[in-house]
């Protein structure tokens, strides 16, 4: 038998993005455009309503997708009104399969 890993080369070992979306995004369907858009980009994804009025998305994938996730949540389609977009980059856990809008 071969190396195994000799097939991966050039293989996306992809990326988790946690964005924390402020602005006026609960209560206007935001989470659950996030998981078409997730759907769509073939990413899972969750996104959960904070006490503080934000929306926590983490999401796994392909890291062009998940940049691509990234600009959509503060761009023109994203429902309700974002005014600002923290995120942060980390290695895939394996923890999210689909999508959960908590």
């Amino acid at each position: 038998m071969g190396d195994a890993r000799a097939g991966d080369a050039g293989r996306d070992p992809g990326i988790r993005l946690t964005a924390w979306v402020d602005g006026l995004v609960q209560g206007v369907g935001f989470r659950w455009w996030v998981g078409s858009q997730a759907l769509r980009l073939g990413v899972a994804a969750a996104a959960t309503n904070l006490p503080d009025g934000r929306v926590k998305v983490v999401a796994e994938g392909g890291r062009e997708a998940c940049r691509e996730l990234l600009a959509l949540l503060s761009g023109p389609s994203a429902p309700g009104r974002v005014t600002d977009v923290a995120h942060e980059w980390d290695e895939p856990r394996g923890e999210i399969s689909g999508f959960a809008g908590l």
